[in-house]
C-alpha cells in the first residue's frame, strides 16, 4: 500500500511538472517555468518565470552597468529611456515562457524570428537614437577577452548613424532572433498584454500550411480583442469597467 502511494505521488507530480511551460535551453534559463519571487524586475513575468529571481538584480539598478559577462556601458552610460527597451528584450528572452515558441532551430538557446511589433521597434529607436553604440548587432560584434567580457571593435556612434530606423534596429541588434512584424496585432510588444493576442500569432505564418484566409481570420479575431481590451482599459480609468465590460461580451 505504501509503494502504491509513493507511485501515485510521484505520477501526480510527474504530470503537474509536465504542465507548466517549457523555457529556452540556456545557460541561466530554468527548465520549465515557474513562480518566482522577489523579482526586482520582468516582474510580468514572475507568475510563471523561466529566469531565477537573481537574474533581475543587475537589471533592477540604473544605469546598467553589466548583465552576466556583457557590459551595457562601453560607450558610456545608456539614457534611462533607451535602458528601458534593452530591459525588456532582455527580460522577454531570459524570463518569458512565450520566447521558446521561437527557438532557434539551430541553437536551442537562443531565439529566432520572433514578431515584434513595429510600434515597439519605432519606439526603440526614438528612445536611443542619441545614445552611443560599437556595435551593430549586440550578439557577435564585440571582440571577447579571455574573461569573456566584452570590448569595443569600432568607435562608438549614436544609434541613429548605426541603424536607419526601428525596423533596422529590431532586425539587426539581436541578429535574427527579431523580425517586424506586417501585423499591428499578431505580434508582441513585450509586455504584459502580450499573453492576450499569443493565440493570435502564427510564428510559422510564411509557411505554405498557412492559408490566406485562416490569416485573415486570426487577423480580425485579434483586432477585436484588441479593442475590447482598449475600451475596458478605458472604462477602468473612468470606474466604468463592469458595465462596458458586459456591453463588449454583448457585441462580441
Amino acid at each position: 500500500m505504501l509503494k502504491f502511494s509513493v507511485l501515485l505521488l510521484f505520477l501526480i507530480l510527474s504530470v503537474s511538472a509536465s504542465k507548466k511551460p517549457k523555457c529556452l535551453k540556456g545557460q541561466y534559463h530554468k527548465s520549465r517555468a515557474t513562480p518566482e519571487a522577489d523579482m526586482q524586475e520582468c516582474t510580468i513575468y514572475d507568475k510563471s518565470s523561466c529566469c531565477h529571481a537573481n537574474f533581475t538584480k543587475e537589471l533592477a539598478q540604473s544605469p546598467v552597468i553589466k548583465v552576466y559577462n556583457t557590459y551595457w556601458n562601453r560607450c558610456g552610460n545608456l539614457s534611462e529611456s533607451c535602458e528601458s527597451y534593452m530591459k525588456k528584450i532582455d527580460c522577454f528572452y531570459m524570463c518569458s515562457p512565450l520566447a521558446v515558441h521561437w527557438e532557434n532551430r539551430n541553437y536551442s538557446a537562443a531565439i529566432e524570428h520572433v514578431p515584434i511589433c513595429q510600434k515597439f521597434c519605432d519606439g526603440w529607436y526614438d528612445a536611443c537614437k542619441n545614445d552611443l553604440t560599437c556595435v551593430n548587432n549586440w550578439l557577435t560584434d564585440w571582440e571577447i577577452d579571455e574573461k569573456g567580457e566584452n570590448h569595443c571593435k569600432n568607435e562608438c556612434i549614436p544609434y541613429s548613424q548605426m541603424y536607419s530606423n526601428g525596423t533596422d534596429l529590431c532586425e539587426s541588434s539581436w541578429g535574427n532572433s527579431l523580425k517586424v512584424s506586417e501585423s499591428t496585432c499578431r505580434c508582441l510588444n513585450l509586455n504584459e498584454n502580450d499573453v492576450n493576442f499569443f493565440k493570435y500569432i502564427r510564428h510559422d505564418s510564411s509557411s505554405s500550411s498557412s492559408s490566406s484566409s485562416d490569416s485573415s481570420s486570426e487577423e480580425r479575431a485579434c483586432r477585436r480583442k484588441m479593442i475590447k481590451l482598449e475600451q475596458l482599459k478605458e472604462a477602468e480609468e473612468e470606474g466604468l469597467e463592469e458595465d462596458l465590460e458586459k456591453d463588449v461580451e454583448e457585441i462580441l
